[in-house]
C-alpha cells in the first residue's frame, strides 16, 4: 500500500503529496484514524482528496494510504429495510459501536457478514451463464425476492452450485476455471450499471395523487423535478410518492435535509401498510440519510450511492422509484468542494460542470432490457426535489434540472399559503410524457380519459383569465355561462385537485376513482350549461343539494366508488327537475 503525506487541510478538502501511483476517484484512508476519502483531482504527485468525515485534528505530515479502488457500494441481500449514510455505512451498526454521534475512522461493513440467507439455486451444474444471468434467489423480505446475478465481466459453465443458508461472502457457485461467485458484488458508484438497450417509457408510474396521475403524469423510467420554495410541501409530496407509487422498490435519499424529516420517514414508513402487498412499506424501501449536519463531502456522494442501489434492483427486473430530497443540497456540496479546489466559478458560484453532473445523474433513469439471457425489463424513475432560494426557479440548479427532466411539478407558495395541497400549480407545470400516457389511459382506464383531462385543463386556463376580470369589475359583470365556468373550476380545484395526505381515504386515489370523480365534476358543468340554455339561473345551480355530495366524493372509500356514479345520476335528475320547473314558470 502506497503511503502519501498531507501538505494542506482545508475543511473536508485535504491535499497530499507522494500520490503518483493513485488515480482520480480512488478511495484513500486519511491519517492514522483511517478517515475515508476520495481523490477528486490529481496534479503531478499531489492529490486533492474530499474526506467523508470530520477532519479536525489532522494536519500536514499525517499519512494517507491509497487503496487503489474507486468508491464502491456492496450489493447483495440486506439492503432492503436498511438505513445507510451517504457512502453506504449502515447507521444502526455504527450506532451500536459509536453511539448517537459517529466517531472518526469507525469501520463497519455495509452488508452484515454474519447473517445467513437461504439461497435457492435456479441454475444447475453444466449450465452456461453470462453477466446478468440469475443463478438463484433469496427471500430478502416477505415482498422482495432478491435475485442473485452473475457479476459483469463474468461468464462460464457452472461446475458447482449450492443450496442452503450462507452469508453474503460465502461461495455459492463455482464456474469452470475456478471463478467463485458470492451473493455479494461490488460496484463503483460513479459509473452507471450497463444494460442491453433502453426502451421508450410509455406506462405511467401511478402515484394515487390526482394532480399527478391525471394532469402531469410521470412514466415508469421517467424523470421529474419538484422545484418550490421553503414550506411549499416538497418533502410531503416526495413522502406521498414514496408511500403510494406503484414501484416495487423505493430508494429514498435524504441529501442534506433536516434530521427531523428523515426521522419522520423512519417513524412513518414502518407503520404504513402497502396497499399492494399488505406488508409494511419498509419491506421494499432502502433509506440513505445524509442530513444537513453530516460531512458535506458525503452529501455529494449520497445520490450516486442511491442511484447505484436503484440500478442493482432494476437489473433484477424491478420497477424502482428513487426520491432525491434535495438535489439543491447536493449542488451546494459541489459548490463548496469546487471553491476549496479554487476552480473557476460559474453562475452564482456553482462549478461550470454543474449541468453535466446533474445530467449524468438523471440520465441513469430509464426503462431498459437488462443483461442476462431472459431479457428482463426493469425501470428506474427519478423524482428530484429542488429548493431554489426564494422560490426563484431561474437560479442555476433549477435551470440545469429542467433542461434534463421531462416532468415539472411547480410548487406554488401562494397555493400552500391557502392550504391547497399538493401545492402544484396547474398553470405552469407540465409533463412531456403526456401524449404516450394519454394513449395508455384511453386504452386501459376509459376511452374518454384524455379528452376529459384536456377539457378540465382548458377550463382551468379559462378561469385564470376570468379571475382577472373579476378582480377588476366584480363577478356579477360576467355572463351566466362564465359564472358557471368559475363554479365548475372551483369544484375541479377544491374537490378534485386538492387532496389530504393525512386523511385515511383521501391520501390515495386509484385511477378508476380519479376517472369517475373528474367525470362527475365535468358532468356538473355540462348539465349546468344545458340548464342555463333552458332558462335556469346560475343562483339555482349553485344551491343544488347534490353539490355537497360532489364535494365529498373524494372521501368515498375505494371499495364503494360506484357511489360516485349514483351521485352523477342524482345530479342529472336534480338538473332535469330544475329545467322542468323553469319551463312551467315560462309558460
Amino acid at each position: 500500500m502506497k503511503v502519501g503525506k498531507i501538505i494542506k487541510v482545508s475543511g473536508p478538502l485535504v491535499v497530499a503529496e507522494g500520490m503518483d501511483e493513485a488515480n482520480v476517484y480512488d478511495v484513500v484512508q486519511v491519517s492514522e484514524n483511517k478517515l475515508i476519502g476520495e481523490i477528486i483531482e490529481m496534479r503531478g504527485d499531489k492529490a486533492s482528496i474530499q474526506v467523508y468525515e470530520e477532519t479536525t485534528g489532522i494536519g500536514p505530515g499525517d499519512p494517507v494510504y491509497t487503496t487503489g479502488e474507486p468508491l464502491s457500494v456492496e450489493l447483495g441481500p440486506g439492503l432492503i429495510e436498511a438505513m445507510f449514510d451517504g457512502i453506504q455505512r449502515p447507521l444502526d451498526p455504527l450506532r451500536a459501536i459509536a453511539g448517537d454521534f459517529l466517531s472518526k475512522g469507525v469501520e463497519v461493513h455495509s452488508l452484515d457478514r454474519e447473517k445467513k440467507w437461504y439461497f435457492t439455486p435456479t441454475k444447475k451444474v453444466g449450465d452456461r451463464v453470462e453477466a446478468g444471468d440469475v443463478i438463484g434467489t433469496v427471500q430478502e423480505t416477505p415482498v422482495v425476492l432478491h435475485k442473485i446475478m452473475v457479476p459483469y465481466g463474468v461468464a462460464g459453465e457452472i461446475i458447482d452450485i449450492k443450496e442452503g443458508e450462507f452469508t453474503v461472502v460465502d461461495t455459492i457457485c463455482t464456474l469452470k476455471g475456478g471463478k467463485e461467485l458470492q451473493m455479494m458484488q461490488k460496484w463503483p458508484v460513479r459509473k452507471g450499471r450497463g444494460y442491453k438497450r433502453k426502451l421508450n417509457p410509455t406506462v405511467p408510474l401511478l402515484t394515487g395523487q390526482r394532480v399527478v396521475d391525471t394532469f402531469f403524469p410521470v412514466s415508469k423510467g421517467g424523470t421529474a423535478a419538484i422545484p418550490g420554495p421553503f414550506g411549499s410541501g416538497k418533502t410531503v409530496i416526495q413522502h406521498q410518492l414514496a408511500k403510494w407509487a406503484d414501484s416495487e422498490i423505493v430508494v429514498y435519499v435524504g441529501c442534506g435535509e433536516r434530521g427531523n424529516e428523515m426521522t419522520d420517514v423512519l417513524m412513518e414508513f414502518p407503520e404504513i401498510i402497502d396497499p399492494n402487498t399488505g406488508e409494511s412499506l419498509m419491506k421494499r424501501t432502502v433509506l440513505i440519510a445524509n442530513t444537513s449536519n453530516m460531512p458535506v463531502a458525503a452529501r455529494e456522494a449520497s445520490i450516486y450511492t442511491g442511484i447505484t442501489l436503484a440500478e442493482y434492483y432494476r437489473d433484477m427486473g424491478y420497477s424502482v422509484a428513487i426520491m432525491a430530497d434535495s438535489t439543491s443540497r447536493w449542488a451546494e456540496a459541489l459548490r463548496e468542494m469546487s471553491g476549496r479546489l479554487e476552480e473557476m466559478p460559474g453562475d452564482e458560484g456553482y462549478p461550470a460542470y454543474l449541468a453535466s453532473r446533474a445530467a449524468d445523474f438523471y440520465e441513469r433513469a430509464g426503462k431498459v432490457v437488462c443483461y442476462g439471457s431472459d431479457d428482463r425489463e426493469g425501470a428506474i424513475t427519478i423524482i428530484g426535489a429542488v429548493s431554489p432560494p426564494g422560490g426563484d426557479i431561474s437560479e442555476p440548479v433549477s435551470q440545469a434540472t429542467l433542461r434534463i427532466v421531462k416532468v415539472f411539478w411547480g410548487l406554488d407558495y401562494a397555493l400552500s399559503y391557502r392550504r391547497h395541497f399538493p401545492a402544484i400549480n396547474w398553470l405552469n407545470s407540465y409533463s412531456l410524457y403526456q401524449p404516450s400516457i394519454d394513449k395508455w389511459m384511453d386504452e386501459n382506464i376509459d376511452p374518454e380519459f384524455s379528452a376529459n383531462r384536456a377539457k378540465a385543463m382548458s377550463l382551468l386556463q379559462d378561469e385564470s383569465e376570468l379571475q382577472e376580470i373579476v378582480r377588476l369589475v366584480g363577478r356579477d359583470s360576467l355572463s351566466e355561462e362564465d359564472q358557471l365556468k368559475l363554479e365548475a373550476t372551483k369544484s375541479i380545484r377544491e374537490d378534485f385537485l386538492q387532496q389530504n395526505a393525512f386523511h385515511d381515504v383521501d391520501t390515495f386515489c386509484s385511477l378508476a376513482k380519479q376517472n369517475l370523480m373528474l367525470k362527475l365534476v365535468l358532468e356538473f358543468y355540462d348539465q349546468g350549461l344545458k340548464a342555463l340554455k333552458q332558462g335556469v339561473y346560475i343562483k339555482e345551480l349553485e344551491k343544488l343539494p347534490v353539490r355537497d355530495k360532489i364535494a365529498r366524493a373524494k372521501y368515498i372509500p375505494e371499495e364503494n366508488i360506484d357511489e360516485i356514479k349514483e351521485i352523477q345520476t342524482e345530479l342529472i335528475e336534480e338538473i332535469d327537475k330544475l329545467i322542468s320547473k323553469g319551463g312551467i314558470l315560462d309558460a
